[in-house]
């Protein structure tokens, strides 16, 4: 007889939302330049998720005891997400081709049996225009729901909507 474990959309590490210094990457003193990164969770209908969860995951700058390299927010009453961290440089990609500076985004809420993954660039890098995984999306319009923009300076703000007309591209991983 076969038993499969059910999926946790979370699993058991919950309580780390409730320590909001994992959403500062910077927290242990890494140099490089500090940006922050905000947006919102949004469903189908356009309503915020309150309940929802980010992680973010990045290769540049490398992981040390200075920096983290991952992060996780709690999405507020509002749907937002808030991270400080370290503006990423490019990093090697699917055979060695350059892939633009971005950051790794897995989203995780209420009514999905498994987290959602997708990336954030950061729109107007010349880089982007040669990204071996941007390129694969053809239509500009979906491609542009993995571009921040920012909006003041150091700060780039995504919003992530999990379906409907503006549904953010999602990628199997």
């Amino acid at each position: 007889m076969q038993h499969t474990t059910t999926s946790q959309t979370i699993g058991p590490y919950w309580h780390l939302l409730e320590d909001s210094s994992w959403q500062d990457l910077t927290r242990f003193g890494a140099d490089g330049e500090v940006i922050h990164v905000t947006g919102h969770v949004l469903d189908g209908s356009g309503t915020p998720l309150a309940d929802a969860c980010v992680e973010i995951w990045q290769s540049s700058p490398p992981a040390s005891q200075s920096f983290t390299g991952f992060g996780r927010s709690a999405t507020d009453a509002t749907g937002t997400f808030h991270f400080t961290t370290i503006k990423p440089q490019p990093v090697p990609g699917p055979g060695n081709a350059s892939q633009a500076p971005h950051l790794a985004l897995t989203i995780m809420a209420r009514g999905l049996l498994f987290h959602l993954s997708t990336r954030l660039y950061f729109a107007d890098d010349p880089a982007n225009a040669d990204d071996p995984i941007l390129s694969l999306i053809e239509s500009p319009e979906r491609r542009a729901t993995l571009l921040a923009r920012q909006t003041a300076p150091g700060t780039w703000s995504l919003d992530i909507h999990l379906q409907g007309d503006a549904e953010t591209v999602f990628l199997e991983i």
